[in-house]
């Protein structure tokens, strides 16, 4: 033990710079939170350790994936030393690492029916994660959590920016704004992409649009929108645990884009239903190849 490292973790004092932004009572309200993420890749990964670094005391986390090569652009546990291992154990770990006394469940085969309930059970907010092309999987989810009163989240890295919705439990579903039922996977997509991105902030930098191939389920990606995910999820679960501020549910939708340094909140009623998303529909599907 070197002359600068402590003997014992102490979480006030680990937490201690938060003091201030909030207050001692809401940092104790965040230690006994309990957030769920599924999906431990480029957004999963920065919001879990966002997370511990704010205090929050109790995860459950689930990704059935494994580290590769492929990840290290964008994945906050993808180094040379865990390549091969399970995302699951690597970002409980890094959790552990920040604030050993985490309370943190993994459930490494992902989110299914099975476990769904095990999941979610005492969750405070639900914080999504899940990979864009895991449609039904995601539905699951977000139907789960309207059902069972836990607030959700989710934040999409978009070029170099980041789109947030929150779906309130007393407030319009994730169903009801993505209008994905009776549609075919590609329409989902099509329906996935608009409703994220109401303003298409990032569509005027895409340099090599052959880098998007639905077919492959593969699209770019970038550090920077992770980490603005991870920096407006922070925030939108610190007001939800704490009561503090406005967070505006869908219909509204919130993004900045770091690249065109532009902020934009949309307000679409009825979702995709709404008339303008219709016509942003009928802009996306050509441009992912669904036309």
């Amino acid at each position: 033990m070197t002359a600068n490292q402590p003997s014992a973790f102490d979480y006030d004092a680990a937490i201690s710079r938060n003091i201030g932004w909030v207050t001692p009572a809401e940092q104790q309200r965040l230690r006994g939170a309990r957030v769920a993420i599924a999906g431990l890749g480029g957004v999963g990964g920065a919001h879990l350790l966002t997370l511990a670094r704010l205090g929050i005391g109790r995860f459950r986390i689930a990704d059935f994936d494994r580290f590769e090569v492929h990840n290290f652009n964008r994945q906050a546990g993808a180094f040379m030393s865990t390549v091969g291992r399970a995302k699951c154990e690597v970002m409980a770990e890094m959790a552990r690492d920040i604030n050993p006394e985490a309370e943190v469940v993994g459930f490494d085969g992902g989110v299914d029916e099975g476990n769904l309930d095990a999941f979610l059970d005492g969750v405070d907010v639900y914080v999504d994660a899940i990979d864009f092309f895991a449609v039904e999987a995601r539905r699951m989810l977000f139907a789960a959590c309207h059902a069972r009163g836990i607030p959700a989240v989710t934040a999409a890295p978009l070029g170099m920016g980041v789109s947030l919705l929150y779906f309130s439990p007393r407030a319009m579903s994730f169903e009801q704004y993505f209008r994905l039922e009776g549609c075919d996977r590609q329409e989902q997509f099509a329906r996935f992409i608009a409703g994220l991105s109401p303003a298409m902030l990032q569509r005027g930098y895409l340099v090599h649009p052959e880098a998007v191939n639905f077919a492959a389920q593969r699209g770019p990606s970038t550090i920077m929108a992770c980490d603005l995910c991870a920096g407006v999820t922070g925030t939108a679960v610190l007001k939800l645990l704490c009561g503090r501020g406005e967070l505006k549910a869908a219909p509204w939708a919130m993004q900045f884009d770091a690249y065109r340094q532009k902020l934009s909140f949309t307000w679409r009623p009825g979702g995709n239903a709404n008339p303008l998303q219709r016509l942003l529909l009928r802009f996306v599907r050509p441009l992912l190849r669904l036309g």
